[in-house]
């Protein structure tokens, strides 16, 4: 254990592991700034921001003193992993995220809950799978992706300096979490599995 030294932190991994909630919780318990790159992202009518716009959004975003962001857009990475210290990937088993998935899709289109500017996700877009808008399509076609990606991306020369924290189940997210609440700012620091 080492006293909690991070100033700029990006919480990575696939869709519904829990990104933006672990990002905004951990922002909140720290005084960071929380920045949400789906937010900068999406404008009315899911509709994409331009690129300049989007990359302009997260230059400016991510000028802070301290933040957590919380997306894997690699449109910006090379605006947000060079000025981060350290990368939280939730690196959960299939199993999990799609539970996930499911009632989280089921919950947000229940209550219709009102997201980014304005959106509100469709019940029947997801359950398309066949679509490129199906959260589920894009989970299947991301999942085992991304397991091969980051381990990759943060063996790079340029991406060394990133301290990687890694947690393959949502307990043990939780109970790290749950030691900041009793402002116990320590921070396991995984070695790299690759390594």
């Amino acid at each position: 254990m080492i006293p909690f030294p991070y100033k700029r932190i990006v919480v990575v991994g696939t869709t519904s592991s829990g990104k933006s909630t672990l990002a905004e919780s951990l922002a909140d318990k720290l005084g960071y700034d929380f920045i949400e790159l789906d937010a900068l992202h999406w404008e009315p009518g899911w509709q994409d921001a331009p690129l300049d716009v989007f990359r302009e959004r997260v230059e400016r975003a991510t000028q802070a003193r301290a933040w957590v962001v919380a997306g894997n857009y690699s449109s910006a990475r090379d605006i947000v992993w060079p000025r981060a210290e350290a990368v939280v990937w939730l690196d959960y088993p299939f199993p999990i995220i799609f539970g996930r998935l499911w009632r989280r899709t089921w919950r947000r289109w229940w209550y219709q809950e009102e997201l980014w500017n304005g959106n509100r996700e469709s019940i029947w877009t997801h359950f398309k799978l066949w679509s490129q808008e199906s959260l589920f399509h894009w989970l299947f076609k991301t999942y085992w992706r991304r397991k091969r990606e980051y381990p990759m991306l943060l063996s790079l020369p340029e991406n060394q300096h990133l301290k990687l924290i890694h947690s393959d189940h949502p307990g043990k997210t939780e109970e790290w979490l749950d030691s900041l609440r009793w402002n116990n700012l320590h921070l396991p620091v995984w070695n790299k599995p690759w390594d």
